[in-house]
């Protein structure tokens, strides 16, 4: 099941659906009617069930005579249908809260008009239609207050499913899945040999939980499985805008775009790749040595992998049409992904890691890709204190998480803004070392000679004025005083 389907495919699953002994509570059978409002709340009430029934979609069909499931054809063209003079897709979507996946398919079987709505299931939240939830019980649709038992059962289900164990694609076929996936990539990030026979190769990935049995026979592709070894996303609907978006501007604002790119394969597969199409975007200068010339990054290679890898890591899969994305600037590079972080961005130093996404996160490591000690944010900020470039920026935008890289700037031109911030993560990393910050450490994190000494001192009074470090010991002579942030 691809994300670009066949007339084939779609026909056999409505004549699958057909073949069902009667509606079940995650599809339901329509002649012609065609009433946004009915159509809203169907969407809310079989998105609903279908995550209490265990089923990655729900499904409206049009066209077939409830009871008899008879193909007996439609008149309604959800394509040109509107609700006053908007589009009925648009209007639907704008009334669902959370939004869901869901898709028309206009079809002929058998030279009947057929339209087959796919719905994807409730996630996070039960699905709301015009702020009201709805549940099927049987072949009846209800408000779910109506319902408390299926609602608190919903809300079980909802809570103890990790988006990496919801379903991607369900009911394929095993050389769908070897098709879809990326398989030899699996192997290899786990230094592995390839199993000889399909059958190895299935069972392994469905030890990992990248696939699973499915119920109606043949497998299903789990996020887990199509995030990390995805060919493409665009062979799985639900994660199409999960792909990782490249931005190239000129100049420093967002009105020009010299290039941009999605990069749709799964984060795990694709990872190294990426990080190459990165580094070779990212401006570089060239060194001279004794004998040789070497070109050089302007940005640290290792602080780039590393907040991409947490950009895909700890972004928030549940956000809809948001994805990860890279921005470059002339003067800074932009790392973004949806999801507000879950600790303040002033402790991300030392603070104990924490995951929204544990099991990926999990997976990330075994490949060497990430680690789940939290000293990734650690890395970024020695390496830009060792390329000596202004501090890195952690913002929340409301929904997301970004991280702000800049290239040089000399001292001289730095504003107080980014010198207390500086002297604040200088700190930090000094004492997750067991360490303190003094004139001498901020001297060379700055490059500056011990002659100009006076003028560090003004920078550390300007960071204690603004209350983002204190003295390590009030009564220490001025010579010695240290400093530590000031959580600690």
């Amino acid at each position: 099941m691809t994300g670009i389907r066949s007339n084939d495919y779609l026909a056999g699953l409505v004549r699958e659906l057909c073949r069902l002994p009667g509606e079940t509570e995650w599809v339901e059978f329509k002649g012609s009617n065609k009433h946004p409002q009915e159509i809203g709340e169907y969407l809310s009430a079989l998105a609903n069930a279908a995550a209490l029934n265990g089923k990655a979609n729900a499904y409206m069909v049009w066209g077939v005579e409830d009871g008899t499931h008879e193909l007996v054809g439609t008149d309604f063209l959800p394509s040109v249908a509107k609700k006053g003079n908007e589009p009925l897709e648009s209007w639907l979507l704008r009334l669902l809260k959370p939004k869901i996946y869901f898709t028309f398919y206009e079809l002929q079987i058998d030279g009947k008009a057929i339209v087959l709505l796919e719905i994807g299931r409730a996630f996070r939240h039960p699905v709301r239609f015009q702020c009201e939830a709805f549940i099927r019980i049987g072949q009846v649709k209800k408000p779910i207050k109506e319902a408390p038992e299926r609602e608190r059962e919903l809300w079980r289900i909802l809570d103890q499913t990790p988006y990496e164990n919801l379903v991607a694609l369900e009911h394929i076929s095993s050389d769908e899945v070897l098709r879809l996936l990326d398989y030899p990539a699996y192997f290899d990030l786990l230094e592995q040999p390839l199993p000889a026979n399909r059958e190895g190769i299935l069972d392994a990935l469905k030890k990992d939980n990248l696939v699973q049995n499915c119920d109606a026979g043949g497998w299903n592709i789990t996020n887990l499985g199509a995030i990390l070894f995805a060919k493409t996303f665009a062979d799985f609907p639900m994660l199409r805008r999960k792909s990782f978006r490249v931005i190239h501007y000129r100049g420093t604002g967002r009105t020009s775009t010299l290039k941009e790119q999605e990069v749709t394969t799964g984060y795990a597969s694709g990872f190294a790749a990426l990080i190459g199409f990165l580094n070779n975007l990212l401006p570089s200068s060239e060194m001279i040595g004794q004998a040789l010339r070497r070109t050089v990054s302007v940005y640290p290679e290792l602080a780039v992998r590393e907040l991409v890898a947490n950009a895909l890591i700890h972004q928030d899969f549940f956000a809809t049409g948001a994805g990860p994305m890279f921005e470059i600037f002339d003067d800074r590079i932009e790392i973004t992904n949806p999801g507000e972080p879950l600790v303040d961005t002033q402790r991300f130093v030392d603070t104990p890691p924490k995951s929204r996404n544990e099991v990926l996160a999990s997976m990330m490591r075994r490949f060497r890709i990430c680690e789940e000690r939290g000293s990734g944010i650690d890395k970024v900020i020695a390496e830009v204190e060792h390329y000596q470039l202004p501090a890195p920026l952690f913002e929340r935008p409301e929904g997301f998480t970004r991280t702000v890289l800049f290239a040089h700037k000399s001292l001289a031109v730095m504003d107080r803004a980014e010198r207390v911030r500086a002297c604040y993560l200088h700190a930090c990393l000094r004492y997750v070392m067991r360490d303190v910050l003094t004139n001498t450490s901020l001297r060379e994190r700055f490059g500056v000679e011990e002659k100009n000494k006076a003028a560090v001192s003004r920078y550390i009074r300007e960071a204690v004025n603004a209350g983002v470090i204190k003295p390590f010991n009030e009564d220490a002579s001025r010579k010695l005083m240290k400093y530590v942030p000031f959580w600690a």
